[in-house]
This record gives structure tokens, sequence and C-alpha cells, in this order.
């Protein structure tokens, strides 16, 4: 008897469409609930690859700890970001949005506005504020055209207002924003096209013998009632959707130009790093150089919060 095997395809996740966009929007108030951090709230990334790291463990109670072990890990190079604009928030739609920075790698992506309005000091009648930013993505190897998303804030409204006057016109990075801990990952997984239900659902393949293919399911539904439910493995779209992975822990956040960790004629499909970088245990979404947002962790465990891993060196 051949082992058990669960089924790979989630029903719960439905319509198995293309991402309209590839950084997905976010719950923010939900993030606000759980999340103790100030600051910022999230951060763009590009993927760049997978590596093992040689990290010394130092979780309690573990039973390797103090001892020197290999675990794989995510590279996400992350170029600064500017602010482009400030939302003023009132009865949950926005009332005014403030253009406080527009530089010329925006060009290609926006059409510049005719005037800039730098001036935030003239909003008091609001209930949140969030900021429009944009990552300086021409500094790497991926690409030029810089990507935008609205980002929260945690803090009172002043707190906000504060932090967003001490930024306009700099660059944040991402030691601004992270040091350690947790994040969940947010971003488009790898797209396969059109596939069958078996690479789609994980579905069995059928005897020789059958009728009409094997693989395929045997029955699509009964007589009655007439109709296919969403619960049939079909053929259809695979990968490219927005998801989200939970918990993972930082292992390293660090310059290139302080450490540099590219190998010899640079990470496959991508390059050399040139920017800030930042090391996630375990792997991630998506494919290389693709667009990802980090985000606080919205529902941590205390299995991943308890670890601490203090990273020696990375293998090629």
């Amino acid at each position: 008897m051949p082992p058990h095997k669960t089924k790979d395809g989630s029903l719960q996740i439905w319509p198995r469409k293309r991402a309209e966009k590839i950084l997905p929007g976010v719950n923010w108030k939900e993030i606000g609930k759980t999340s103790n951090k100030k600051g910022l709230q999230g951060f763009i990334g590009y993927k760049v690859g997978m590596t093992s790291v040689f990290v010394k463990d130092n979780t309690n109670h573990s039973m390797t700890k103090g001892k020197k072990i290999t675990v794989p890990a995510t590279i996400i190079e992350c170029p600064a970001m500017k602010i482009y604009s400030v939302r003023f928030y009132k009865e949950g739609v926005v009332a005014k949005d403030v253009i406080v920075g527009f530089d010329d790698e925006l060009k290609n992506k926006l059409k510049k506005p005719k005037k800039i309005e730098g001036k935030i000091e003239d909003e008091k009648d609001f209930e949140d504020v969030r900021i429009i930013v944009y990552s300086n993505v021409k500094t790497t190897s991926v690409k030029k055209t810089p990507d935008l998303i609205e980002l929260a804030l945690a803090g009172t409204n002043e707190e906000k207002i504060k932090f967003i006057k001490e930024k306009i016109g700099k660059e944040i990075f991402i030691s601004d924003v992270f040091q350690e801990g947790l994040v969940d990952v947010r971003g488009v997984t790898t797209g396969y096209g059109f596939q069958g239900p078996m690479r789609r659902f994980g579905i069995g393949l059928k005897s020789h013998k059958s009728e009409k293919g094997r693989r395929r399911p045997g029955s699509l539904a009964p007589w009655h009632p007439a109709r296919v439910t969403f619960r049939t493995a079909m053929a259809g779209q695979t990968g490219f959707f927005t998801r989200i992975v939970y918990n993972n822990l930082i292992l390293q956040i660090g310059k290139i130009k302080d450490n540099n960790i590219n190998q010899s004629g640079g990470f496959h499909k991508y390059g050399n790093i040139k920017t800030d970088f930042i090391i996630l245990r375990g792997s991630v979404q998506g494919s290389t150089k693709r667009p990802l947002l980090m985000t606080p962790a919205i529902r941590p465990t205390k299995e991943q919060s308890k670890k601490k891993f203090e990273v020696i060196e990375l293998r090629p």
C-alpha cells in the first residue's frame, strides 16, 4: 500500500485566478491591532534566492542548543524607500492626498503633477494617516521602474505626523523598520500557466484501463444536482496567486558594503546584491526578482518566536 498523502490543492483558496497586481493590498487595521512596533509597518524587497546558512542555535530547551547547524534561508534585497505622498483618512475613505516628493525615477511610473504640495501641517481634521512610498530599485540589478504601495504607520496621529516630517525627502532603510523577530511576507507565487488537475490539485493517476483519460478525475459531478461544483478538481491557472507566508524568522539584516555576501559570479538568475539585504529562515513565495512586501507578524506563534540563531556564515 502506498503511504497516505493528502490532496495538495486547498479548497479554502478560491477562485484560483491570476493576481491582479504584483504587490498585494494589506488590511492595515488588523496588523495595527496585533503589532506592538512603532513607526512604519512594512517594507518592499526583491527576492534574490535561497541559500544555506551556518548558524549557532541559541534557542532555549532546543535539542541542538549551543551547537552549529545549517538552516535553509531566503535572501531578499531591500533598496531604500522614499515617501511620494501622504494620505489623510476620514470615515474610512481618503479625504486628501498630499504629494510631498517626486523624483526623476517616478517619471516612467507616474505623470508628474503641475504642483508639488509639501504642507501637511494644514490638515487637522482626520482619523488616520498613511503614506505612499516607492522603492529606489534603480540602485539594484532588478529593474529601473520603482514599485509604489501604501503603508501604514503605528502610533498616535501626532507620532505619525512627526515620523513623516522626519522622513520627507530622505531615504528609509530596512534597518529602520525591522531589527529582529518575525515578519510576514506577502507576494505573488511563481506562475506555471494552464495546468491539468494532477499538477494543480495533486489528484492521483487513474488506472491504465480507465476511460476518457488517466490524468483527470473519474467523475465531475452526480446527475443531480446537475452542475459541477468548485470542489471538483479541474484544469486551469496554476500559480501566480497572491499568498502570505507567516512567521518568517529574521536571521540577519545588513548592508552589502559592510557585509559582502555576494557569491562569485553573483546569485543565480539575479546577479550581485548592491544595497541592503535581509535573510529570512525558510522559503518564501515567488520567483527570482519578485517584489515582496514584508510586514510585522499578524499571528506570531510561541514556537517560532522563541527561536534564536546566531549567523556564522553563508554557504554557497
